[in-house]
């Protein structure tokens, strides 16, 4: 099989998403392209349209909410969104390029690429089987909107509002969010810690905005330090946003190490007591595939606020909304190891590890 896997660098989740896709169905033999669609266009408007999204979630998170809310309250018209007709306006690209490339799938792990197929279907273009996977614990505006075969969506809790959007409910599969392999891996915390040459007695919190670096964190490091003193170590990973990391950098914190990227993640986050990270789809999810006692901070207004509510909801995180004592004493309380315990049976109960696996096994069955 040869299939196409579309996703945008609008935060990284929906990237990693189509890399888990891309590495499990190459594990199985078969040919896998990824691609931006917007890179057709030019490498320049892909830019533009990634680097947008990151400074407005980065710089003005209440804009990029007010934004969503004006989608959820839009997606009640009868009419195509802006996002849509945007997003049609690469139709040609696509189509040429499906012409050029035969594929017998097209997996989509971002809705700009399902915006676009959907043009392409309506206006009668041929389109191989089409895969949505959604990325968030909801249904985003305008998911509705878009034609795919299927729709794979992160829990079977979710059914009942996809279908309330307008999602058929015969093309809905709940076989969860996929994660790369080496977040389901079997892993102890002493070998993820002699993996990094993290020291085995000492108390380890891990911090992180995901790849655009959000979540308070400048307030959020010092604030900790103060609390905890010399007993806890801080690991701080601010992903793309490099002004944070020069503000920690200069601000010379001792008992914090101070990460931009890193391919470790998932060694990172089994090494660590604690993770605190705002309520990216993907980032929950593979938190909760490794294992680990997780604590939402500051959601961007939107999607980040639907996953907040599903992971607390189901006993699978603490959250807390802004920086202060309220941080501190649930950070108390969740390094407790029978409250951790308790709350990575539930991520256990409630988050397929191996979606990934599932979601090729059904693509292979179905695109044929």
């Amino acid at each position: 099989m040869e299939a196409l896997v579309l996703s945008c660098g609008t935060g990284g989740g929906h990237n990693s998403a189509c890399m888990a896709i891309q590495q499990e169905l190459t594990a199985r033999g078969h040919k896998v392209r990824t691609l931006n669609p917007y890179l057709l266009k030019s490498k320049r408007t892909a830019d533009v349209i990634n680097h947008t999204y990151n400074l407005v979630a980065q710089k003005v998170p209440s804009a990029f909410g007010m934004v969503y809310h004006l989608g959820d309250a839009y997606r009640r018209l009868p009419v195509s969104s802006p996002v849509y007709h945007l997003n049609s306006r690469m139709a040609p690209l696509l189509e040429r390029y499906l012409q050029q490339f035969r594929f017998d799938a097209v997996v989509m792990t971002h809705l700009f690429p399902a915006e676009i197929i959907t043009c392409l279907k309506r206006h009668g273009k041929p389109v191989p089987k089409t895969y949505f996977i959604a990325t968030d614990y909801t249904c985003t505006p305008f998911t509705e909107e878009t034609d795919c075969d299927y729709y794979i969506i992160p829990s079977q809790k979710l059914t009942d509002e996809f279908i309330s959007r307008g999602i058929p409910e015969d093309r809905i599969v709940p076989l969860g969010i996929p994660v790369r392999r080496q977040f389901r891996e079997e892993m102890s915390r002493e070998e993820a810690r002699r993996r990094l040459g993290l020291d085995m007695d000492k108390t380890y919190i891990l911090i992180a905005g995901g790849s655009i670096g959000a979540g308070q964190i400048e307030q959020i490091v010092p604030l900790l330090l103060e609390h905890y003193g010399d007993s806890v170590r801080l690991i701080v990973v601010c992903g793309n946003n490099h002004a944070l990391y020069q503000h920690l950098d200069r601000s010379g914190y001792e008992r914090c190490i101070l990460l931009s990227y890193t391919s470790q993640m998932a060694e990172y986050m089994r090494a660590c007591d604690l993770f605190l990270s705002k309520p990216g789809g993907l980032s929950s999810t593979e938190a909760a595939v490794a294992g680990t006692a997780l604590i939402h901070i500051t959601p961007i207004p939107g999607c980040e606020t639907s996953n907040l509510h599903f992971f607390e909801q189901n006993g699978m995180c603490l959250s807390v909304l802004s920086p202060g004592q309220q941080l501190t004493d649930a950070c108390d309380r969740l390094l407790d190891r029978d409250r951790q315990q308790a709350m990575l049976r539930q991520q256990r109960a409630v988050i397929p590890a191996n979606a990934a696996d599932a979601i090729c096994e059904f693509i292979l069955d179905t695109s044929n």
